[in-house]
């Protein structure tokens, strides 16, 4: 059998000419077509719905012009790992942050608010625009049509802003690459967001050169695929015909007196990611969070329940208690994570200080020397960069400690979980405020953790976490010249910030950024601002009681952690645990998956398990596709609103 092609310069120019149409095409699809968001969370649907295409129409066209004109596994594993490291990018991850959050405190200030006073003398005068209220108003109520789109008031800020971003992105992927062997080859972790990518690749061993992939040509794949392409198509309709109802399935069932509802909500996504999860994990997650439901269902009827003041919207999705007992078991996660992996990562320092001939790192996108010398340059870059926005100096290592620490453990938990629709329990500057006080930042620092809402709040996907996914698809797929890899994900980081960058300046400079999707542009753009100044009001000092949260947090997760590892029978994977207080939307499509993969085992074995899993493939394949098809037909009908999914947390 001939080895597969390397990928090359086709692979790149096909893979950024995607970045750009995701960066700028999904803001186009939130802001005017306001449908399903195709770039929210870990699952990156913009990515699977371009490649689905690419694949079964792009590259079978070409085949059938000439099959050495077909795209190689290896190029076609590339080109993807471009996508979904650009999907990470334009909404959650960054651009709808960026623009709104720089220049919401300018364009909402009152009198009644006092933000003029109280909060722009403390903005360091390079981190935001020029306060010129002639383009902050019309990137917020549209500008006249015969006023130019003033792209050069936006050079400063975005000058200031793009090393930083590159810094931290660059520390994302380098840190992926130092834990890659450890995850991918030793621990062997499932990574079920990749599963799909990496079925509609594969090659039939018997027809190699085949026009077709064998994904496309299985009947139970197809089956699968039409459930939800069927059902949601129902709600695509919706906005058409008034007449036919829209499809929710969901409810819920209350408890402890009416305080608190678990949610019964399938969403066939998460259903077909949960299948290929060890079902211990499944377990897991689904037994933790129903713990985590009882105590907070006892809390609230003992009244123990209570949210610290200083805490922002994104650490208030339950009691303090709680978010704080999720953010020490993340902590614990990552550490006894890096503990285990000492050996490896003795091994990686042997070879990036010692050049060890026995330690290989010839199959990394990144040698080990540059990836170690990569993140600590980009650390102390990002460090210096917020030291001077104003964040003091001691807190500020302590911060990015912290920062990393969450993104690594989500990351952790997405490749090892399948969660797709995760965040924190907690973002890290809520905790730095309560846990060292807010008088320890003083006014300066209040505001600089205001900015970092940007890049860090509430963090539903972020590029480390494609990085990770895209590592595997490496070690599956790309056997040689791995190292054009990192260049491709740069590009296609470039490529996606600029394209992101300049559909947001110029679909909100011709429609108003509040008449688009004002989710951005007249809410989460506010949160940091709203929190900074009502922590201006009163600086206060440590909350010692929320330290004692955290360690209660770490230390149940440690016992979990080691009872995991020394006892066969120990039944509850601690994975659950960090994020018990978040996961309610996914509860239900995570049970339903334990239960008909068990069933599966058992009645059929393993050869049973493989047979079905095209079925929920197709699952995750056809709420995507069919979403994206609904988003065409939204454009050229100019119907807004085409949401089909059917569950509410998409």
């Amino acid at each position: 059998m001939t080895p597969d092609p390397p990928p090359g310069l086709r692979a790149l120019l096909i893979g950024a000419v995607g970045a750009g149409v995701i960066g700028a095409g999904v803001l186009y699809c939130n802001m005017v077509l306001q449908g399903s968001r195709i770039a929210s969370y870990f699952n990156t649907p913009a990515a699977l719905i371009l490649f689905f295409f690419l694949i079964l129409i792009v590259n079978t066209g070409l085949g059938l012009a000439r099959r050495s004109w077909m795209l190689s596994r290896a190029e076609l594993a590339l080109i993807y790992i471009m996508w979904i490291v650009a999907t990470a990018i334009p909404e959650w991850g960054l651009t709808s942050f960026l623009l709104p959050d720089l220049t919401s405190a300018l364009y909402y200030a009152t009198p009644e608010n006092n933000w003029r006073e109280l909060l722009l003398p403390l903005f360091p005068d390079w981190i935001i625009p020029a306060p010129d209220p002639g383009p902050i108003a019309h990137l917020y109520e549209g500008a006249p049509k015969d006023l130019p789109i003033p792209w050069d008031f936006w050079l400063r800020p975005l000058w200031y802003w793009l090393p930083f971003v590159l810094a931290l992105y660059l520390a994302m992927i380098c840190c992926m690459v130092l834990l890659r062997k450890q995850w991918v080859d030793h621990e062997r972790l499932v990574f079920p967001l990749v599963q799909v990518p990496l079925a509609m690749i594969q090659d039939d061993p018997a027809r190699p050169g085949a026009l077709l992939k064998p994904f496309f040509k299985n009947p139970l794949m197809w089956l699968g695929f039409s459930v939800p392409a069927l059902l949601q198509s129902i709600n695509g309709l919706n906005p058409y015909f008034p007449a036919i109802p829209r499809l929710y399935w969901g409810t819920s069932i209350a408890l402890f007196r009416n305080t608190i509802d678990i949610p019964i909500v399938l969403s066939f996504q998460m259903l077909g990611f949960s299948y290929f999860i060890n079902r211990d994990i499944a377990f897991g997650l689904c037994f933790f969070y129903l713990l985590n439901t009882v105590q907070q269902g006892l809390f609230n009827i003992l009244g123990l329940q209570e949210v610290d003041p200083v805490l922002g919207a994104y650490s208030r999705y339950t009691g303090s208690i709680i978010v704080h007992q999720g953010f020490g078991a993340i902590i614990v996660l990552v550490l006894f994570g890096l503990w285990t992996a000492r050996a490896h990562l003795g091994a990686v320092w042997r070879k990036a200080w010692h050049q060890d001939p026995q330690v290989d790192d010839g199959d990394e996108i990144l040698s080990y020397r540059a990836a170690l010398v990569g993140l600590l340059g980009s650390l102390v870059f990002m460090g210096v960069w917020l030291w001077q926005s104003g964040l003091p100096a001691w807190i500020t290592p302590i911060y990015l400690f912290l920062t990393f620490v969450l993104f690594i453990g989500i990351t952790r938990i997405v490749a090892e979980g399948g969660v797709a629709f995760i965040f924190a329990p907690m973002v890290v500057s809520d905790f730095v405020a309560a846990g060292f006080g807010t008088r320890a930042l003083g006014p300066q620092g209040i505001v600089a953790f205001a900015f970092t809402y940007i890049w860090a709040s509430d963090i539903l996907t972020f590029v480390m976490a494609s990085c990770a996914n895209s590592l595997k698809l490496v070690e599956e797929a790309v056997k040689q010249r791995r190292r054009l890899v990192l260049g491709a994900m740069f590009a296609a980081i470039l490529v996606t910030l600029a394209s992101s960058v300049w559909a947001m300046i110029a679909l909100a400079y011709r429609y108003g950024g509040v008449n688009t999707d004002g989710f951005f542009f007249n809410y989460v753009n506010l949160l940091p601002f709203e929190n900074a100044a009502s922590r201006l009001q009163e600086l206060e000092g440590p909350h010692w009681k929320n330290w004692g949260h955290t360690a209660m947090g770490a230390g149940i997760m440690t016992l979990l952690m080691m009872a995991r590892q020394r006892f066969l029978w120990w039944p509850f994977h601690p994975l659950g645990f960090p994020i018990s207080a978040v996961f309610g939307t996914m509860f239900f499509s995570v049970l339903l998956a334990w239960l008909l993969k068990s069933a599966a085992l058992k009645y059929g074995g393993p050869s049973l398990y493989l047979k079905t899993r095209p079925f929920f493939l197709g699952l995750i394949l056809g709420q995507f596709v069919t979403a994206g098809l609904w988003l065409l037909i939204s454009y050229f009908t100019g119907v807004q609103g085409g949401y089909n999914y059917l569950s509410g947390y998409f």
